[in-house]
């Protein structure tokens, strides 16, 4: 299987709540229904803080992948 290739890359190395969904939350608000956001983050909240707004509103996570302290979330928007 093919990876992935997202339409728009957002990093938040280094930002620490609420910043990296606050900034992830923007850029969905941005992009166009069935765009996929590439997040990668090093904030230990961010993997549920970000997986809660995306149920919240209602987008899908296709993949998420940790190695030590960041993860990489790939997002797509679903409305």
């Amino acid at each position: 299987m093919e990876p992935i290739k997202p339409d728009r890359v957002l990093d938040c190395l280094g930002l620490y709540c609420p910043e990296p969904i606050f900034r992830t939350r923007l850029m969905l608000d941005e992009m166009e229904v069935a765009e996929v956001l590439e997040v990668t983050a090093d904030d230990p909240a961010a993997e549920e803080d970000i997986r809660r707004l995306v149920a919240r509103l209602g987008h899908e996570i296709l993949s998420l992948e940790s190695e030590g302290d960041n993860i990489k979330i790939l997002i797509r928007k679903m409305k």
